[in-house]
């Protein structure tokens, strides 16, 4: 698709309102030095604040900056793909909208890019969070990297510029459970990391918890592995392995030294744990099939509710028409 656009800009906004204001200042203060040819698409992610208020206020005072409003809370991943299918630019950039992501850094992207690289990750060298944040996070980091067999950068968040071709590509995964940086890894393509300065949150605190990201992790995990299969097999046969060392024992001391079967407690408690243990692998298999069904749905992945400074150029042929459906308020 041809596009005048040089740069877009991606973010995601959920209970962001107090940083989208300074981020639009600080984001076309750096953008203006690279190139005139730049877009900003925030992209409310129906947060509960006056997000989408302020958005429309810079709207219109900018022309470069886009807004989109999807129809419901979708998550961070659905936003940021509602934001790569309406971006314009030959290259891209994502990042989040709590300025921890610093919009300074964007200029040592942009120039390590045009060095031949396709895509280039901010990596973190020195994180601005609380330890409670670090721990949860390298507690995630290592469940994901051992269940789904992969060697996953802590310090790489979303901060990212990338060629057109390869959110083009990243774009065509239309899958439900969604991770971008993930998927960036997946398509392959020229890849390197910048160092850049990881700045304390602006203002609030980050709405992932650690239920939200055990729950991300399983999802990543199941939508890119099958390990969890392969272990509750192996595990099934272990225990298999066990019983029949113990029934062997317990035949030959009692043909030996004639001593009867006792342990009728013993026995009743691993009959509750192998039980326990089979309902719990029947319910990984169901977790497969569950995901499974959601995708055979083939359902769109969002919906967007508002526009705004939206050019109504044609979707991109790599992106299909289900997927970008607008509702008119």
């Amino acid at each position: 698709m041809s596009s005048s656009i040089h740069i877009s800009v991606v973010t995601p906004a959920y209970k962001c309102a107090e940083c989208i204001a300074e981020m639009h200042r600080r984001l076309t203060l750096v953008l203006s030095q690279i190139t005139p040819h730049y877009e900003i698409i925030f992209v409310d992610d129906r947060s509960p604040q006056n997000d989408w208020e302020i958005i429309s206020g810079i709207c219109a005072k900018d022309s470069r900056v886009r807004g989109l409003q999807l129809s419901r809370n979708y998550g961070q991943h659905f936003a940021i793909t509602a934001g790569l299918d309406h971006a314009r630019g030959e290259w891209i950039i994502v990042m989040d909208c709590d300025l921890q992501d610093r919009p300074e850094e964007i200029a040592k992207l942009y120039a390590k890019a045009q060095e031949g690289h396709d895509v280039v990750f901010a990596r973190r060298c020195e994180r601005n969070d609380s330890l409670y944040r670090k721990l949860v996070s390298n507690g995630f980091r290592l469940i994901y990297n051992w269940l789904g067999d992969i060697d996953f950068d802590n310090s790489i968040a979303n901060f990212s510029i990338s060629s057109r071709r390869v959110i083009e590509s990243v774009s065509s995964f239309r899958e439900r459970n969604r991770s971008f940086p993930v998927f960036i890894l997946e398509v392959g393509f020229r890849r390197t990391t910048v160092d850049v300065e990881h700045a304390a949150r602006f203002v609030g605190k980050s709405s992932y918890n650690f239920v939200k990201l055990l729950d991300f992790a399983v999802q990543c995990v199941v939508a890119r592995s099958n390990k969890p299969l392969r272990l509750s097999i192996r595990f099934g046969f272990f225990l298999a392995f066990l019983s029949l060392l113990y029934g062997t024992f317990i035949l030959i001391r009692y043909f030996t030294q004639n001593v009867a079967v006792e342990g009728w407690t013993t026995l009743a408690v691993l009959i509750s744990l192998l039980g326990g243990l089979g309902f719990a692998n029947l319910g990984i298999v169901g977790l497969y099939l569950g995901k499974v069904f959601d995708e055979v749905k083939l359902r769109p992945l969002y919906f967007v509710q508002h526009s705004l400074n939206d050019p109504q150029v044609p979707q991109p042929p790599m992106i299909a028409a289900t997927t970008t459906t607008r509702i008119h308020a």
